[in-house]
């Protein structure tokens, strides 16, 4: 052994994701002797590392036991490599209640499967197969159909508000599956009901594989998409094939009982809900899309502070689109917005920043126009922007020069829209630093957005603003 290596010192350590180091010493005979293998949340490190470099094991290295072993073994094949330091802080507690409500939603659909069947004929000796086939292409055509109009109507707002699609998607299955349980009850109506429902679950595919691809985007954390997405598959095969073999013990107790066929469903419906509804709240999204900045920022000029993602997000609204609320369009094309060169004037004063606003009180809606250099912190300072609007129109604490312009306002001296909008952009080149700021200390990830922006994007000279036309 090399003299200025000390017999018995620590040569170097080793560590697999979140397990405890262990430490590697000098033996008298010159090979490596590792320390007993610490807790490891999933697999074996690679290579030799637990053997001396002589090719015989280190006197130290323990031996785990079979349960570790196979523990270890379970979590490797279930759990994305580097559990948990490789996902999102939310992982496991959103992981396990969607393998809830995934056992739940195996156990419904086995119903509803066996309910389309008796509805089919299966087991009828003067059923037609021709016919139950036709039925069968009928309710997949118009399927396949709304799939493609759902896609192009929605698709673009599905990453805006995962959380509330996913739920959306969920409920909307459930309602599916009703359909099909009753389907047999009406022989007159059954290829009607049938085809709404297998269109009602083929939007529910639209929206819970996007939102899914939204979610997985958001909980892998180091480049580990494919792994994530992967693992995310193996979990939820294993939980139906769960409720496969639940299903089989199953349905020979209701197949013959509609009504007890029913309530299982129901209960199991309502599980499935609340599954469903406490993993969507265990989600933490670290960027912004409108609703969470509105709660933030309403916070901030209320208060003074930011509030953090996980106190927003327990916060934040998952039913939405039964109240009213501001109109906030980002990215509109610039001829939408004005109709004359002195509303393009108008619009143009004030504005330094890569993007124009117009605001119409009467309708509560707010269109911004995106200049050709606009970022995320352009489009972030936009939302901004059009949600100080919006507060300026309700009850609640407000900064001093904010309120001062709300209190002339209500007052009627301050009847221009475009004025109101040129003193907020004074306002906001004071405010908007010190909330950007305060994101980024809260853990909020300025660097992207979950707003939703189209594509339109305009250039216009400054100098129009500063002179008549």
């Amino acid at each position: 052994m090399a003299d200025d290596v000390a017999l018995g010192a620590r040569l170097c350590w080793e560590q697999f994701g979140s397990g405890a180091a262990r430490g590697c010493r000098a033996a008298a005979d010159g090979s490596l002797q590792w320390e007993p293998e610490g807790q490891r949340w999933c697999g074996a490190s690679r290579g030799s590392a637990g053997r001396p470099a002589g090719g015989r094991r280190g006197g130290g290295a323990g031996r785990p036991g079979v349960a570790q072993a196979l523990l270890r073994g379970l979590l490797a094949v279930f759990l994305p490599r580097g559990f948990p330091e490789s996902v999102s802080a939310d992982y496991l507690r959103y992981q396990l209640w969607d393998s809830v409500q995934a056992f739940a939603s195996s156990l419904s659909g086995s119903l509803a499967t066996h309910a389309v069947l008796l509805g089919l004929g299966v087991g009828d000796a003067q059923a037609s197969a021709s016919a139950a086939t036709a039925t069968w292409l009928v309710k997949d055509s118009t399927g396949m159909l709304g799939r493609i109009v759902f896609a192009w109507w929605k698709g673009s707002k599905l990453d805006c508000n995962a959380k509330q699609w996913r739920l959306f998607a969920d409920i909307l299955n459930d309602v599916a599956m009703l359909l099909e349980i009753l389907a047999p009850l009406y022989p007159a109506c059954f290829t009607v009901i049938v085809c709404v429902s297998n269109l009602a679950k083929c939007l529910v595919s639209v929206a819970g594989g996007a939102t899914r691809a939204a979610l997985t985007m958001h909980q892998a954390r180091r480049n580990n998409m494919a792994d994530v997405s992967a693992k995310d598959g193996s979990q939820e095969t294993l939980v139906n094939l769960a409720g496969l073999l639940v299903s089989l013990l199953m349905l020979p107790l209701v197949s013959e009982n509609p009504s007890f066929s029913l309530g299982c469903f129901c209960l199991l419906t309502a599980l499935h809900i609340y599954a469903n509804y406490r993993a969507v709240r265990a989600l933490v999204m670290e960027t912004l899309n409108e609703g969470r900045l509105r709660m933030v920022l309403t916070h901030f000029l209320q208060r003074g502070e930011v509030l953090d993602p996980t106190s927003a997000n327990q916060m934040e609204p998952l039913w939405t689109g039964f109240l009213p609320s501001l109109s906030l369009s980002l990215g509109v094309p610039l001829h939408r917005v004005v109709s004359s060169a002195f509303e393009l004037q108008q619009l143009v004063r004030g504005h330094q920043e890569p993007y124009l606003l117009r605001w119409d009180p009467a309708q509560n809606q707010v269109q911004v126009v995106l200049g050709q250099t606009a970022g995320p912190k352009t489009v972030l300072r936009a939302a901004t922007h059009g949600l100080l609007l919006r507060a300026l129109q309700r009850d609640g604490l407000l900064p001093g020069e904010l309120e001062e312009l709300r209190s002339r306002m209500q007052a009627g001296q301050e009847k221009d829209s475009w004025a109101i909008v040129r003193e907020t952009h004074q306002v906001l080149d004071k405010l908007f630093p010190k909330f950007l700021k305060g994101l980024r200390d809260a853990g909020w990830n300025t660097e992207k957005h979950q707003l939703e922006v189209d594509e339109w994007r305009a250039t216009w000279l400054l100098a129009l603003g500063k002179k008549g036309l």
